[in-house]
């Protein structure tokens, strides 16, 4: 309509007369209203609107396949509900009208949305599959409903514009005061802000600016309404409690769709630490919604077909497939990377974890080509900086490629630092940065850099790695007990990670367990059959120190490792 008016209404008008309404008349319906692009229609049975809705369907693919119209094809989305109403001679009302009306923007192009009222009624008779799409939470709708998706045998060809990386929206709400005293009031209102900062330098969410959230009373309780009115998918609420010489905040993270909670936290402390126990909760915060976000909008995505991902959409996938660390699995990481890359090309995320997964598809021993792979991990995370200087993935993915694929050890740890200042509460920055110090014999900060991330992000979904690089950290500062402790727990989150196999193999030469690190390096010979000591130094062993390096490859032939 936007680029030729005229047409497009004569095109519409064409099949509204020709399709829509003779095929109404033919299963004893009628046309209760046109709505300008679209129609209301009413059946005496669910059976004959879904057989309406099919051969409606039908014939719009058949005029576009003759190439009946002179415009672009005109595609149309159905839905079918089966509900009363109460009836005019030109219009009908009642909420069936509504839900029918807002099930008809789940559809598919050229694709019917079912109600489960009218599914129940007319699934035996469906000659295909049909895809469950759970509960909706429909616009102005008080309760979830039902339905399945019949999708289109063949799509319609309708030009679709590129979705954006439709990034999810979060809103920060004023914490309630339960305590009435004004410096508790101020306390409060520094955390909200901090925590908006915060949450907005991680560059994966769209946050409310703090001006629009403390427009809203304090005592809203509706926090569908609240979401609805400031346009976000996830709202943060929460209060502040004094007690005695105590301070308690109590966050949660509600879903604004479904109002269901998804993630909560509670944080106490002196109230003589107000400054500290403010920057605790905010990093708690911070690093507790985003991985529950994440979580949340996986799932979504999970419910769609491919054709309606966004990038962020396909981003998430490939983070599931990278962090599984299964090499089937893992593979398919890089196709939903490119797609997110091909839907957004100004979108920074794809663009660092496609590096990261590169340098982890060496480190794995899986790369047929180390050497290109070296080299594309190298330019995507240059890109991802050039996109977004300021997103501190990409920074520290630049920082950890430089240092572990180039040895490159200065210019990583100027890097790291940007990314630390970039978002301090960056966990991937925190862990990544701890293998390049262990690197350079900075073992003692490597450590404390690990438990940092830990501390950010004790459930994340990179847990192996965090272990292994504090395991790293231990070892290169000669604590080869705390080194085992957290080998083991990175093997416990995923055995198949041979960097963390090499690690607690050395670590349990250094400790005379020898039976314990020849069980180690069986596991990593299993899973890498090629290994040999020689060779991994050659290429892969990313300590500058030379002491360092002899020590190393002594306690990994001590295993048993092939030399």
């Amino acid at each position: 309509m936007a680029e030729d008016a005229p047409r497009t209404h004569q095109a519409w008008m064409r099949v509204l007369h020709e399709i829509i309404l003779p095929a109404a008349q033919e299963h004893h319906g009628r046309i209760v209203k046109s709505t300008g692009d679209g129609v209301l229609a009413e059946f005496s049975s669910a059976r004959e609107a879904v057989d309406w809705a099919r051969s409606v369907q039908d014939a719009l693919l058949q005029m576009q396949a003759g190439g009946g119209l002179e415009v672009d094809p005109i595609a149309a989305r159905i839905a079918v509900h089966i509900d009363e109403v109460f009836a005019a001679a030109d219009d009908i009302y009642g909420p069936g009208v509504n839900i029918a009306a807002r099930l008809q923007e789940y559809a598919e192009p050229g694709g019917i949305v079912l109600s489960q009222a009218a599914f129940g009624l007319v699934r035996d008779s469906l000659d295909r599959p049909t895809r469950d799409l759970g509960l909706l939470y429909l616009k102005n709708i008080p309760d979830p409903v039902a339905a399945h998706a019949l999708d289109p045998i063949e799509q319609p060809l309708v030009r679709h514009f590129r979705h954006a990386a439709t990034l999810p929206s979060i809103a920060v709400l004023p914490l309630q005061n339960l305590g009435g005293d004004p410096a508790e009031a101020y306390f409060a209102e520094g955390i909200v802000e901090d925590i908006v900062v915060s949450l907005a330098s991680l560059r994966e969410l769209l946050v409310i600016a703090r001006g629009s959230s403390l427009t809203l009373s304090r005592n809203e309780t509706d926090l569908r309404s609240v979401g609805r009115m400031l346009g976000v998918r996830y709202v943060m609420t929460g209060n502040v409690r004094r007690t005695a010489k105590r301070l308690r905040v109590a966050v949660q993270l509600i879903d604004a769709e479904s109002g269901v909670s998804l993630w909560g936290d509670v944080a106490e402390g002196a109230t003589d630490e107000l400054f500290e126990m403010q920057d605790r909760i905010v990093g708690r915060v911070v690093t507790g919604i985003a991985p529950h976000v994440r979580s949340a909008e996986l799932q979504r995505a999970l419910r769609k077909r491919p054709g309606n991902f966004t990038a962020y959409d396909s981003t998430l996938q490939a983070l599931d497939c990278i962090h599984s660390l299964e090499k089937a699995t893992f593979f398919r990481a890089r196709e939903h990377l490119d797609r997110a890359m091909a839907e957004d090309r100004n979108f920074a995320m794809p663009v660092a974890w496609a590096a990261r997964w590169r340098s982890l598809l060496i480190g794995q021993s899986w790369s047929d080509d180390p050497r290109r792979d070296t080299e594309a991990a190298a330019e995507l995370a240059a890109k991802a900086i050039e996109l977004d200087g300021q997103n501190a993935l990409a920074l520290a993915t630049f920082g950890h490629v430089r240092s572990f694929l180039f040895h490159d050890y200065d210019v990583a740890l100027g890097y790291f630092d940007r990314a630390l200042s970039a978002c301090p509460n960056s966990p991937v920055a925190w862990f990544l940065s701890s293998g390049t110090l262990s690197y350079v014999g900075r073992a003692a900060e490597a450590v404390r850099h690990a438990e940092q991330a830990l501390r950010l992000s004790p459930f994340d979904q990179s847990l192996f790695a965090f272990y292994m690089f504090l395991g790293m950290a231990h070892y290169c500062n000669g604590n080869y007990e705390e080194a085992v402790k957290a080998g083991r727990r990175s093997l416990s989150e995923r055995p198949a990670y041979t960097a963390n196999l090499r690690v607690l193999s050395a670590a349990l030469s250094a400790l005379d367990r020898q039976d314990e690190a020849a069980e180690i390096g069986k596991r990593l010979l299993a899973l890498e059959p090629t290994f040999t000591v020689t060779a991994y130094e050659r290429t892969r062993m990313p300590f500058r120190d030379t002491a360092l390096r002899t020590l190393y490859k002594e306690h990994l032939l001590k295993a048993g490792l092939p030399v």
